[in-house]
């Protein structure tokens, strides 16, 4: 048995439905598959969602507001008013500021954009800023992805005598702020008909209607911003993602082709992968541990090599975050090991001094993500007697509104249902632990604390095709909303199997089903090569990837998690060092079985975890699901009683002994007669004293000799004194079959054929075959 790493929730596609689609839209099954699991069930809707087009965007003038924006614009451009842009320090806030910057200066605005520091300014408006801002001569300010929230610092602004636009879609309290205008796509009162536009996706709804046409030249930062932001990929997002994707791909931004340079990216291949996992954290990178500007000077610059310099710098910042981000999150599971949480604690809250802001959302998902509970990571800041972070969530704990009901304690809050920042005082973090664990309690059962995994498309591996796999193109990109799939292929063998890497802690695998073979790759996961038993039939999950080496093109299983609930049987006979396979046999729920105290003996000084004499084990119950057999029994009904006293998932056979019966075999009846012929002829025999000799001139070895004088003793044959064989007066004609040595040792040379020297199939079968009968229910089995 493998047990899996989370508890997997496979939804099967209605075949009818599948058959339909692939027919129809000439797509393969896979693709087929897809589509009917997300709930595609007729041809238009799918359609549609595969030949995405413009005619999907929506008026920017359905926002309650844009007409009074553009009508405010066009007067400062007129009156020569200097606008500020206000952003947010992460990839949407970048983004947002670039668009909003670039479309303004294009009507002829003086505009001068500003980020807050995280360090300094916190999250969101700035009175510091602001004030800056009046310095500077601005009169109107606009604020990309925030401002929703700032209340207080958009109150200063406006009694210092500026306009304010705001232009956001994080989550609205229940107080706004008294901007002059606000564009949001979710407001209560909104009629626009798309509430999960990124920042950056309501920016350009501000440059459109600004500009009085679609801003196509800016759907690459708006790709970057809705993808790094984590907003749903479906309806108008869908869109400007997909033809921004298209966009880097055949790019003249030198900030393009900078950050392509400095990731290793091939521009040709840029996906949402690249956007999410290479751009997006070179991005957010400088805005975590300083001043986020030049992440906006990229994007702004026509200069080449200004460009690549601020990747380069964005690039060297990213590596910098990397190690910190090793280290407190390193530093918090300690913490969680050295003080763990309250009993019964479904929030993780941990705190230090130095810990920095910038990078806490990071280790807050690492710690999700290791121990599926919502976490909050605070950096305590002692002079100012504040605790700054941030927080992220898992399905069933809207971590907004949780954070709203304690108002009262944290001074600043604001994010999404899975994702937000907070600063509340110092004193405040162990009544807000308290506060958040017994939300806890009301908001999560205990099934909503186990992780989980979507599984929408089970497969055969004959669907599975370097073809089928580009196919899956047709439905990207895949995100929030629209996730990538993950792919299932159940009960197939393996083929091959080993470690690899440096460290051996990668699994490389070959499956099997009927005639096909589909390799598979398992990144850290080294370990599960020694637990996986010839023959045992395997489940999958992971991601379909095309592998290309020298020219030649071969699909790939990219494992995410392996399952199997068959019992299994590891071959460990005739391993006689124990420190080659003990290792790998795990400590817990394992228990050494020996039939021979013998055994005990030997394997005592070597085995110091729960071993046991058969008979021992069955009078104490132990909890135990695997089983190492060190040695065989004198009887197999001890063998069978003791693998049908429960289900055991594993059984390690090592079946040690010290002398083998089944190579020394039964001497031959010839052999018997010219002994006891021997025998006869000196009536006594020294055979302590002179058993080398004969041994020597029989060729017979000294065991033969010793074996058939003892089934002659036990036929009354002879009588044995201190190693002298006298030979009995008129025994009684009996035939060797009768003693019981000799029974014995047809039995253990039986024995030692089915279990020791049979090939690993046949003991496998042997094994199989006992198991089958085995009637007792599980609840009624005997638990050692």
């Amino acid at each position: 048995m493998i047990e899996s790493q989370k508890i997997w929730q496979v939804s099967r596609p209605n075949i009818e439905v599948v058959e339909m689609l692939e027919k129809e839209l000439s797509i393969p099954s896979v693709c087929a598959k897809v589509l009917a699991s997300r709930g595609f069930e007729n041809i238009e809707d799918a359609k549609s969602f595969l030949q995405v087009s413009e005619n999907q965007l929506h008026n920017p003038f359905l926002f309650p507001g844009m007409e009074a924006l553009v009508a405010r614009v066009h007067q400062s451009v007129e009156t020569e008013e200097r606008i500020m842009v206000y952003g947010d320090y992460d990839a949407d806030g970048i983004t947002s500021t670039t668009i909003m910057v670039k479309a303004l200066e294009s009507l002829g605005a003086d505009v001068i954009y500003k980020i807050p520091n995280r360090f300094i300014d916190g999250y969101g408006p700035s009175e510091r800023l602001f004030q800056e801002a009046f310095d500077e001569g601005v009169k109107l300010i606009i604020t990309v992805d925030n401002g929703i929230s700032g209340i207080q610092p958009i109150e200063f602004a406006k009694g210092l005598g500026m306009d304010v636009i705001v232009t956001d879609h994080h989550e609205p309290g229940e107080i706004l702020p008294i901007a002059d205008i606000i564009i949001h796509p979710s407001l209560k009162e909104t009629t626009y008909p798309f509430p999960h536009l990124a920042g950056v996706g309501v920016a350009f709804k501000v440059a459109h209607a600004l500009l009085g046409e679609i801003p196509k030249e800016f759907y690459y930062l708006v790709a970057i911003g809705t993808i790094a932001d984590l907003v749903s990929l479906t309806g108008e997002n869908r869109y400007l993602v997909q033809q921004g994707l298209k966009q880097m791909q055949h790019t003249d931004s030198v900030a393009i082709e900078a950050l392509a340079n400095v990731s290793g990216v091939d521009l040709r291949s840029i996906d949402e992968e690249t956007v999410g996992f290479m751009f997006g954290p070179r991005i957010n990178a400088v805005g975590r541990l300083g001043e986020a500007a030049p992440g906006v000077d990229m994007f702004l610059t026509e200069n080449p090599n200004h460009a690549l310099a601020m990747a380069n710098m964005l690039n060297e910042k990213n590596k910098e975050r990397q190690a910190i981000v090793k280290q407190i999150t390193d530093e918090a599971m300690e913490q969680l090991e050295l003080f763990p949480p309250l009993d019964g604690a479904s929030v993780i809250v941990v705190g230090k001094i130095g810990w920095n802001p910038g990078v806490l959302g990071i280790v807050a998902s690492k710690l999700v993500e290791k121990y599926y509970r919502p976490a909050i990571v605070l950096g305590f800041d002692e002079d100012k007697k504040i605790a700054k972070g941030s927080a992220r969530s898992i399905e069933g704990f809207h971590m907004y509104k949780e954070l709203a009901k304690n108002q009262d304690i944290v001074s600043h809050f604001g994010g999404h249902p899975m994702a937000a920042g907070m600063t509340l005082p110092l004193e405040n973090v162990e009544e807000f632990r308290l506060r958040l664990n017994e939300q806890a309690k009301v908001s999560l059962s205990e099934d909503q604390l186990i992780p989980t995994i979507s599984i929408d498309v089970p497969l055969e591996m004959d669907e599975i095709s370097t073809e089928s796999i580009e196919s899956l193109k047709k439905l990207a990109p895949f995100g929030m909303g629209f996730a990538k799939p993950v792919y299932c292929i159940e009960n197939v063998e393996v083929s091959t199997v080993r470690k690899i890497g440096s460290a051996q802690n990668h699994l490389k695998m070959e499956l099997k089903q009927g005639a096909i073979l589909l390799d598979a790759i398992g990144f850290g996961k080294g370990q599960l090569a020694d637990e996986i038993a010839p023959t045992t039939k395997l489940s999958f999950i992971g991601d379909l990837q095309i592998n290309e080496w020298n020219g030649r093109k071969k699909a790939q299983l990219m494992i995410q998690d392996i399952k199997t609930d068959e019992w299994q049987l590891f071959d460990i006979r005739g391993i006689r060092q124990v420190t080659r396979w003990q290792p790998l046999i795990p400590l817990e729920d394992t228990v050494y079985v020996a039939f021979n105290e013998d055994t005990i003996k030997h394997f005592s000084t070597i085995i110091d975890h729960r071993l046991y004499l058969m008979s021992e084990l069955l009078e104490q119950p132990v909890q135990a699901k695997y089983v190492v057999l060190l040695d065989l029994p004198e009887e197999e009904e001890s063998l069978v009683k003791l693998i049908q006293s429960h289900s055991w998932k594993r059984i390690y056979a090592h079946f040690f002994t010290n002398e083998s019966s089944y190579f020394e075999g039964l001497p031959t009846r010839d052999q018997f007669k010219w002994y006891f012929s021997f025998l006869t002829k000196r009536k006594t025999f020294a055979l302590k004293q002179h058993i080398h000799e004969l041994s020597k001139h029989t060729g017979w070895s000294q065991n033969t000799f010793n074996f058939m004088s003892r089934v002659f003793f036990e036929l009354s044959f002879v009588r044995i004194d201190n190693g002298m064989i006298v030979l009995n007066e008129s025994p009684v004609k009996k035939d060797l079959s009768e003693a019981p040595s000799y029974k014995q040792r047809e039995k253990q040379m039986d024995l030692e054929q089915k279990l020791l020297y049979a090939p690993y199939v046949e003991l496998k079968q042997w094994f199989e075959e006992r198991i089958a009968v085995q009637t007792v229910p599980e609840e009624e089995q005997v638990w050692i």
